[in-house]
């Protein structure tokens, strides 16, 4: 059987801490404020769920390993954002690889060291975003064509073979990132600081 947001109720500020939440049917649920920390969300649609203040970062810890940071929390890989609202969402080392984050808004969002290989971002909002030490490498097949990264810090990150052709890089900082054969046909550039430091308005 499987999970239904529509039998739940108010789901606002909802504690979700570690479940397993793989393949259930968030769409359209109002999850701002819920904590998803730690939570297996594989498969999970939430397309066009309300999530401005939800947390995906790590869960808390006790001990020894408190001050660990985990390379994946929660592992959202191949979930199905399409439309999700992100806004101002703290998605720290969280897992996205494969996942459809179409339409996705992120404006805000902190997605510090995130992995979204092969990821689908189209028409994503990234605007204001902090994407350093992210991980793009791999965004192949118009994975992330018209994404608008407005502002979004993408210092160190990795876009080693990312498709990136018509994404918006206006005042975009790409200091250090890796932009190895990644695909730039059509991008705008306005104020864009390029990976050697430079600004410019034309492209890297």
């Amino acid at each position: 059987h499987r999970w239904a947001a529509e039998h739940h109720g108010n789901l606002s500020k909802a504690k979700f801490t570690k479940a397993d939440l793989r393949g259930a049917d968030f769409r359209g649920a109002d999850l701002r404020g819920a904590d998803f920390r730690g939570a297996k969300l594989r498969h999970a649609d939430l397309r066009g769920a309300r999530l401005k203040g939800a947390r995906f970062d790590a869960p808390p810890k006790t001990g020894k390993r408190a001050n660990q940071t985990p390379s994946c929390a929660p592992n959202c890989e191949g979930a199905d954002l399409y439309g999700a609202y992100l806004t101002g969402a703290n998605l720290t080392f969280a897992n996205f690889t494969f996942a459809n984050l179409t339409f996705a808004n992120l404006t805000d969002a902190t997605l510090v060291g995130a992995y979204l290989d092969g990821a689908t971002l189209i028409d994503a909002n990234l605007t204001d975003a902090t994407l350093v030490g992210a991980d793009f490498s791999n965004l192949g097949g118009l994975m992330q064509i018209g994404a608008n990264l407005t502002r979004a810090n993408l210092s160190r990150a990795n876009l080693n073979g990312a498709d990136l052709s018509g994404a918006t890089l206006t005042d975009a900082d790409l200091t250090g990132a890796d932009l190895t054969r990644a695909d730039l046909d059509g991008a705008i550039w306005s104020g864009t600081t390029c990976p050697n430091g430079t600004v410019t308005s034309t492209g890297c």
